[in-house]
């Protein structure tokens, strides 16, 4: 396995949440209808989830926000669904796996993706 990708984003949960005050449509507009049955810090790392798998990927104009679904394995562990610009750019890259770790504590909510390749 090679590494493709790695990207991290931190989010501070206070102020995520005055974005959602502020614009309550960014909800529909960044998740999937799945999602938005979370509590706000577990959006807010869903957030932090999509914009690392963003950097992850090289952060290319195009991808949508939805495009990137956070979901749980049967495990527990968070893991993505992508589809669509996000599949597509996964594909160009050759990514044939994507780790994720996402937590929130203290008011931040973190995450991290990492991006493989079978080569």
């Amino acid at each position: 396995m090679t590494i493709r990708g790695l990207g991290i984003d931190v989010v501070e949960i206070e102020r995520f949440e005055a974005t959602v005050a502020r614009s309550p449509g960014i909800v529909e507009r960044v998740f999937t209808e799945a999602e938005r049955d979370r509590s706000l810090q577990s959006l807010a790392a869903r957030w932090a989830a999509k914009e690392a798998l963003a950097k992850a990927l090289g952060a290319p104009a195009g991808l949508v926000w939805k495009d990137s679904e956070v979901v749980s394995a049967p495990s527990g562990d968070p893991d993505f669904v992508v589809r669509g610009s996000v599949a597509a750019r996964a594909e160009e890259l050759g990514i044939t796996r994507i780790h994720l770790s996402m937590s929130h504590d203290a008011g931040i909510a973190s995450a991290i993706v990492i991006c493989e390749s079978d080569s």
